[in-house]
């Protein structure tokens, strides 16, 4: 037994002395700097061009893939911005066509603020596209108060009137129409005539004498006879005279004040004197 623990004792220093100098020899070794040979030159000449290619495929791989997926990102967010622009003008032009509507409909309103006429507003939903809208139709009618021989008028002027009503239409016959005779009077001189429609929107003024002096520029106002249309509202203006030679009146043309052409609301004046219909002014001016 004792010879066993002296053996193994001497295992055991000369495992630590072997370990001793296996660690003294690796930190005294040293790596001896030599020339390469040259298959190791040639080798590294050939193997790093390759090497090289790869690394900079490799980063303009990686970059091109940066970039796409920056200009998809860049794509979907221009598109939901085309998106939220188109929203924002549609928005824009809806609110500019009501802001326009207001400014026509508080011309009205304050144009016919003085006429003792009750008022229903209406909007132009048609006309005789074969007759040079000579008529045209509205979307208010007789559950709105409206009743035929109503004179219609705008800001600008004459219209015409009512000569035909349902439950909630109803067809105004304009000045242009040669059928609707207006009684006028010169604004400046006082004088009388009669206007009627002829064509390509323009009216006539008729029977005025030739010794009467009326003058291009004229303006026209209703005369308030007739029972339909009330005294002084604007008709048109006086664009051209011609004296012929024969006769003793003057060929007078006549361009209409209201721009038909573009025609969209207008004010039926219903006379106090058939009291009993409802106005719709209140729910005109909450609107405004």
């Amino acid at each position: 037994m004792k010879l066993i623990n002296e053996s193994s004792k001497t295992k055991i220093v000369n495992n630590i002395l072997v370990a001793f100098l296996a660690i003294y020899g690796i930190s005294q070794k040293r790596f001896d700097l030599s020339e390469p040979t040259l298959f190791h030159q040639l080798v590294t000449e050939v193997i790093s061009p390759v090497q090289e290619g790869l690394s900079n495929s490799k980063k303009s791989l990686s970059s091109l893939w940066d970039n796409y997926l920056l200009i998809v990102n860049t794509s979907k967010e221009n598109n939901v911005l085309k998106k939220q622009i188109s929203r924002l003008e549609s928005d824009l032009s809806t609110m500019e066509e009501v802001r326009k509507e207001n400014l026509r409909l508080k011309r009205l309103l304050s144009y016919s603020d003085e006429m003792s006429h009750q008022r229903v507003m209406a909007q132009v939903v048609g006309w005789d596209s074969a007759n040079e809208f000579k008529v045209i139709r509205l979307n208010k009618g007789r559950n709105h108060g409206i009743k035929t021989m109503a004179p219609v008028i705008t800001d600008h002027g004459l219209v015409g009137y009512v000569y035909r009503v349902t439950d909630n239409y109803a067809d105004v016959l304009t000045i242009l129409d040669q059928n609707n005779r207006v009684d006028v009077m010169v604004e400046r001189t006082r004088t009388h005539g009669i206007v009627e429609g002829v064509f390509n929107f323009k009216c006539a003024l008729k029977y005025i004498m030739r010794n009467e002096p009326v003058e291009v520029g004229d303006k026209l106002i209703t005369a308030g006879v007739g029972g339909i249309y009330p005294k002084g509202i604007k008709v048109g203006m006086i664009t051209d005279i011609t004296k012929e030679n024969f006769g003793m009146t003057l060929s007078i043309e006549v361009i209409p004040s209201v721009d038909f052409d573009k025609l969209e609301e207008v004010l039926v004046l219903i006379p106090t004197e058939v009291a009993g219909v409802e106005s719709l002014l209140p729910a005109v001016e909450k609107k405004i």
